[in-house]
């Protein structure tokens, strides 16, 4: 498993532990003092990450098409943010 601490700049930090196989998302978690709204959607936004391959572009793709489509967004990070985050625990 992989992990990684990013602190986004002039925003909040984020942490990402991530197992992965043959470039793909098996599993993530993402943690620390940013904000998503509605809460309940960072369960669901790493549920959604499974499978996905593990590039920066596509990820950040992939993250603000899923914010967009349920109305929810994060305070001190952006999609772009996460997604690096994520590639640097690969």
């Amino acid at each position: 498993m992989g992990e990684s601490v990013y602190k986004v700049p002039g925003g909040k930090l984020l942490r990402v532990q991530l197992s992965a196989s043959d470039g793909r998302i098996d599993g993530v978690v993402i943690t620390g003092d940013f904000f998503l709204h509605p809460e309940e959607a960072l369960d669901a936004l790493q549920e959604h990450l499974k499978g996905h391959v593990i590039k920066e572009q596509p990820l950040a793709e992939t993250i603000g098409l899923f914010l967009k489509d349920r109305d929810a967004f994060f305070i001190g990070a952006s999609p772009a943010d996460v997604a690096k985050a994520i590639c640097m625990a690969a």
